[in-house]
């Protein structure tokens, strides 16, 4: 095949036009044109008195070669890549236990999806509740209910990412990329997330996504356990072989992939416990921001606004003090809710979600700094995670000690002054919010750096500094606070040990963190033989 790419569409021009283009571009004869599928869209939406779609396309030809050879210079015309993904070649070491994998957010479903698929027949246990036990027990917290700590926003199935904008986007540049959204349009997620610049499931179908992959799963011949919480390694001569689970279940396996979540701090110092080497990480703390979406749609696509074809407005901004600190907006959700998604009792912490649909009337977006181990106050590996913790009680005790947000209006914010009533934008806290000045709850670094921010994101995007957009804390989520060392196997210090994702401090997203998951099945594969038939699909 042959992909074709820039090709410009305006907002009234209909897809079908895709076909015009492509006889024109590849100058062949409309029944030389055997048939086409786009590849990737995105918006240009550079010059704000015209917006296009652009479009790379792969087309199949009648005389592919020669079209190719008569348009050689043309650096938007090539042959279409192999993406197809191919799974590893099977080791020759026995098992003598199924692999055992910790954790079901991106990581760890995709890792087992691979081991299952080639016959390995993988164990997964995760700590909290399968998705639809969970998202009743997230809303019942959310309703003013009491807090699970084993079962929220933070943990059950489908990781912490489950309750966000499910946003598919990454930087890393992976073939096994496309086998994430070829897996997840097969269990459910829109098709559309194949081709999109911008690729977003939504929490509402992200939910049945999971389902659908842990049922994959267990129909490769792979089990998944739920309240299934791994409170022990075992280790015998520098090398993993088993876990506790519920502190009271053995399970032993040569093979254990460690795909925890950010947030299991709990795990964490088990780990380190039993000496497994770990190192402090850089991770960002902030706040959520959140404004009006039609003020979002209008600064970004002017009269355009609110076009059916272009959907509400993101943004992404970037700033770089004189201080040497960073701040940078994260995790944008359009249309979307600032959530409850503590995981320990005493602590605040908020983060961002939206539905596919993206029709709610604030955007929020979290607004960051970046944190480095030596602003921990300690050199000790979990330095980060008492660093998080006292951000977040501080925030608990602030907002009121019942798990409502503290918040304050963006212009009180700038000057320095307490706010005293919520003005335009009613935030979107599922729970409550109590006006407070947020530099009780940040670093006085982090606080300076922010309002720098706010005034130089306002340049880029016209009503950043609105002043009665809200700021509500604390986001200190944002990745995990430590990484769990690797070697260039993938393995821990303790043999037979692979951590995987973002919580081990290897991933910082769903699609990222799921093809770490990848390449960690991939290497316990390339090690072990199948402990049965590896599935067909290979």
């Amino acid at each position: 095949m042959i992909r074709v790419s820039g090709i410009k569409l305006t907002l009234d021009q209909d897809e079908t036009e895709i076909r015009k283009s492509l006889l024109n571009k590849l100058k062949i004869k409309e029944k030389e044109l055997i048939k086409y599928t786009i590849f990737k869209r995105s918006v240009d939406a550079r010059k704000k008195d015209r917006i296009f779609f652009v479009y790379t396309v792969d087309a199949e030809v009648v005389g592919e070669d020669k079209v190719l050879s008569r348009l050689a210079g043309d650096k938007d015309v090539l042959r279409t890549p192999n993406l197809k993904y191919e799974y590893v070649k099977p080791g020759t070491l026995p098992l003598q236990n199924r692999p055992v994998i910790i954790g079901t957010g991106p990581a760890g479903l995709f890792a087992g999806l691979i081991l299952a698929a080639m016959g390995y027949r993988p164990l997964l246990l995760e700590r909290g509740a399968d998705v639809d036990r969970r998202t009743e027990a997230v809303k019942n917290f959310w309703s003013g209910g009491k807090l699970d700590t084993e079962c929220n926003v933070q943990f059950g199935e489908g990781g912490a990412g489950t309750f966000s904008d499910g946003k598919l986007t990454t930087l890393i540049r992976d073939l096994r990329c496309r086998k994430v959204l070829e897996e997840m349009v097969a269990a459910g997620a829109p098709p559309e997330i194949m081709y999109s610049h911008k690729p977003h499931v939504g929490t509402d179908i992200l939910r049945v996504v999971v389902k659908n992959i842990r049922q994959r799963i267990i129909s490769l011949g792979g089990e998944v356990r739920f309240q299934a919480k791994v409170t022990d390694l075992l280790v015998q001569q520098g090398t993993v072989t088993g876990v506790v689970v519920n502190e009271r279940e053995v399970i032993d396996s040569q093979a254990v992939i460690l795909a925890i979540g950010h947030s299991a701090r709990d795990t964490f110092a088990m780990l380190y416990n039993k000496g497994v080497k770990i190192s402090p990480k850089a991770f960002s703390i902030g706040v959520r921001i959140e404004h009006p979406q039609e003020l979002i749609d209008r600064a970004q696509y002017k009269q355009f606004a609110r076009h059916p074809r272009l959907g509400p407005a993101e943004y992404k901004l970037a700033y770089h003090s004189s201080n040497g600190r960073s701040a940078y907006t994260f995790c944008m959700c359009p249309g979307g809710l600032v959530v409850a998604a503590a995981s320990e009792e005493g602590g605040v912490v908020t983060n961002g979600m939206s539905e596919h649909a993206r029709n709610a009337p604030n955007a929020n977006s979290a607004l960051l700094v970046g944190v480095t181990p030596e602003d921990f106050g300690s050199d000790h590996p979990l330095a980060g995670v008492e660093f998080q913790r006292r951000w977040e009680r501080q925030a608990f005790v602030l907002a009121g000690s019942n798990y409502n947000a503290p918040a304050q209006l963006v212009g009180d914010f700038l000057h320095d002054r307490p706010s005293r009533t919520i003005g335009q934008v009613v935030p979107s806290y599922r729970q409550a919010v109590t006006l407070a000045e947020l530099k009780h709850c940040l670093p006085h670094y982090v606080v300076e750096t922010l309002k720098e921010a706010i005034v130089e994101f306002d340049k880029k995007l016209k009503g950043f500094a609105l002043p009665d957009a809200i700021l509500t804390g604390v986001e200190t989520r944002s990745s995990s606070p430590v990484r769990i060392e690797r070697n260039e196997h993938r393995q821990a210090n303790i043999a037979g040990l692979y951590p995987a994702g973002e919580g081990a401090g290897y991933a910082g997203g769903i699609v990222s963190a799921a093809v770490d998951g990848i390449r960690v099945a991939e290497a316990v594969a390339a090690k072990y033989k199948p402990l049965g038939d590896g599935n067909h699909e290979q």
